[in-house]
């Protein structure tokens, strides 16, 4: 492979997992690292024949088609990560097909219906609380224990758990998302801590990624606006000015599995917009926006939405 060729497509023969494709930052993740030449298995339960209980339109085929649009080879396989079997299934073929698995990115979450805003716990419903723990913790646990001993096989191998804020961020209890997200979040950043002291000695890398502000499929339906008219309506909410696009975690997740001294992240807690400024990447429209830095010091400190000098 040329040099030139190396670097606009520095993932060009590595496999990646990505579970939780089906749309938002799983699915921006999985077009990036095939923009940058990997081979994407797509998974996540809503295919184009049937629906999960989210009940989005959002498909894994449609993920794996923007993948291979983008340049790499998307590979769609419908996977419940709550079942052991099917997810030692998944793990299998990728071995029988590619002989190995460079990235593994846990990102499912499928909970957005069963998050209930500003409640306490014990007015929050306990079965829908136990559903999201199920959803967001075990998933990633199993597939991890399934998927680990095929990453580890050869070293290199990249572990990317996607939670929502960092550890010093979360670090304070998030009142206003309630005791389960709170919970689900924190523990998905505790669950790469402890795969990066697993995985280190066979030379694994596993870390923590939080997107900032996801201007995801359901959030721009949420906001009623689109990815083209979305500055346009400041009155929905001005501080809507820090969001990103799905690309942007994306953009992170790429430069980790790219960078040969991947190991120095091993064990930490990143954010999209932390990475960024290391990387040089940027969104689409060619800014980089620091939500975490801008949600701490001018949300959370109660100053009037100003994004300058944090995009």
């Amino acid at each position: 492979m040329s040099e030139n060729a190396t670097e606009s497509a520095p993932l060009a023969g590595k496999v990646a997992l990505v579970a939780g494709a089906t749309r938002g930052a799983g699915r921006g993740i999985a077009v990036e690292l095939g923009a940058a030449g990997a081979t994407v298995y797509c998974t996540g339960r809503t295919t184009r024949s049937a629906r999960s209980e989210m009940d989005r339109p959002e498909t894994i085929e449609d993920t794996a088609a923007l993948v291979t649009a983008a340049g790499g080879e998307g590979v769609a396989v419908r996977v419940d990560h709550l079942d052991p079997a099917q997810v030692a299934g998944l793990v299998r073929r990728i071995d029988d097909e590619r002989g190995r698995l460079d990235v593994l990115v846990n990102d499912i979450w499928g909970s957005d219906h069963l998050f209930e805003f500003g409640r306490p716990l014990w007015e929050q419903s306990l079965e829908n609380g136990l559903r999201m723990l199920r959803l967001a913790i075990d998933t990633h646990a199993i597939t991890s224990h399934r998927a680990l001993p095929l990453l580890i096989r050869e070293p290199g191998g990249l572990v990317v758990e996607i939670t929502d804020g960092t550890a010093e961020f979360n670090a304070d209890y998030r009142r206003e998302c309630g005791y389960f997200y709170d919970l689900v979040k924190n523990a998905v950043i505790r669950m790469a801590f402890a795969q990066s002291v697993e995985i280190a000695p066979y030379g694994g890398t596993a870390v923590s990624v939080t997107p900032g502000w996801l201007r995801s499929e359901a959030m721009l339906e949420h906001f009623g606006v689109t990815e083209d008219d979305w500055r346009d309506h400041a009155e929905k909410d001005p501080h809507f000015a820090i969001s990103e696009t799905p690309a942007f975690v994306g953009r992170a997740v790429a430069a980790l599995a790219a960078d040969p001294e991947r190991a120095r992240w091993n064990g930490t807690s990143q954010s999209s917009g932390g990475l960024a400024k290391v990387y040089g990447f940027t969104d689409v429209d060619g800014d980089r926006p620091d939500a975490y830095a801008y949600i701490t010091e001018v949300v959370l400190a109660g100053k009037p939405a100003d994004v300058t000098g944090y995009r």
